[in-house]
């Protein structure tokens, strides 16, 4: 009888002591607290799921080195290509949520998942937003050899001759097909798609007149617009770009629904603290809006963009919904 009851007060102690010890502020939730407080404390990466030299690398390169600065730690972008960009991201969806290993990548962070069966990884709950870091503007673009000097010419045209006029673009579901698929729809017009591996192949065929047309980003394409070998019917963008103030925006030419932009943005794993998120904003606007920063993206054909995380969270819900409406109604099939 006296054991049993010096159980029953043992085990009542340890039951006491145990919620005792719930009670009390706990030593990793401190120490993660305190982590989070400090951060950064050593190399921050930026994984960019694309090879050198596309627009996603080039701005991480170009930023890494005044944030490397500001938080007095080595910046590093190391590139992770392969499945359309769904490799480096799955890496950093499965990296630990600290704000040391972070996901630089681009719009067609959004076009993949609707395009896809299956990813390893779901493009909103994987991940954290950070940063709409920066934005291109995308132009519809034709050979000077046919009959187009304006988008409406360029829709009749086409509706006179269904299926005749071929436009190029950089792969199966890049956001360069998607968007002329896009066009397609709120034109009514029948074009056929040629993909290329890239766009150099793309823009070399356009040049030569194999084909007659092609969406491509400003940066990709301002060279061959200015000296003439290309013509530029129309800027997708909200308003006429700085660099080209002859060339009117898709709305001004009827279609104001058409405004679609090349973005780049920051993704955090899922579960990353607020505060670090919160400093990696901060730190990522306040670099892209400086004059000498901008001055650099501009020659890019690029404009910094910033706002909160919620801003890019609504950019990617938006863009998940659009893409996936038209890949819907084009009937297109990932490779």
């Amino acid at each position: 009888m006296c054991l049993r009851q010096g159980a029953r007060r043992s085990v009542a102690a340890l039951i006491t002591a145990a919620f005792a010890a719930m009670m009390l502020p706990g030593a990793p939730a401190e120490a993660q607290e305190a982590a989070n407080a400090a951060w950064p404390v050593r190399t921050v990466q930026f994984i960019v799921p694309y090879t050198p030299g596309t627009g996603a690398d080039i701005l991480s390169r170009l930023l890494a080195p005044h944030l490397a600065q500001a938080w007095k730690v080595p910046v590093v972008t190391e590139n992770r290509a392969g499945a359309s960009g769904n490799l480096g991201a799955d890496a950093v969806a499965r990296a630990n949520p600290d704000g040391y290993t972070l996901l630089f990548t681009a719009t067609s962070f959004a076009t993949n998942p609707p395009l896809m069966a299956s990813l390893p990884f779901d493009p909103v709950k994987s991940f954290t937003p950070v940063a709409v870091v920066a934005a291109s503007s995308m132009a519809l673009m034709v050979n000077p050899g046919i009959n187009a000097r304006s988008v409406r010419e360029f829709v009749d045209l086409a509706k006179a001759s269904p299926g005749s006029l071929y436009y190029s673009s950089t792969g199966n579901g890049a956001p360069q097909h998607l968007t002329m698929e896009l066009i397609k729809l709120e034109a009514g017009i029948d074009l056929v798609h040629v993909p290329y591996k890239g766009s150099g192949g793309a823009v070399a065929d356009l040049v030569a007149g194999h084909v007659q047309a092609m969406v491509a980003s400003l940066q990709t394409i301002a060279p061959f617009a200015a000296n003439g070998r290309l013509r530029m019917l129309a800027v997708l963008s909200d308003r006429r770009q700085p660099a080209f103030p002859d060339v009117p925006t898709l709305a001004e030419a009827g279609y104001p629904g058409l405004v679609v932009d090349t973005w780049y943005a920051v993704f955090a794993p899922a579960a990353t603290p607020g505060l670090v998120v919160a400093r990696i904003n901060a730190a990522l606007t306040e670099t892209a809006m400086r004059p000498d920063v901008r001055a650099q993206m501009a020659r890019q054909g690029i404009a910094p963009v910033g706002g909160p995380p919620e801003r890019l969270a609504e950019t990617l819900r938006r863009d998940l919904a659009r893409w996936g409406r038209v890949i819907a109604d084009a009937h297109i099939k990932a490779d």
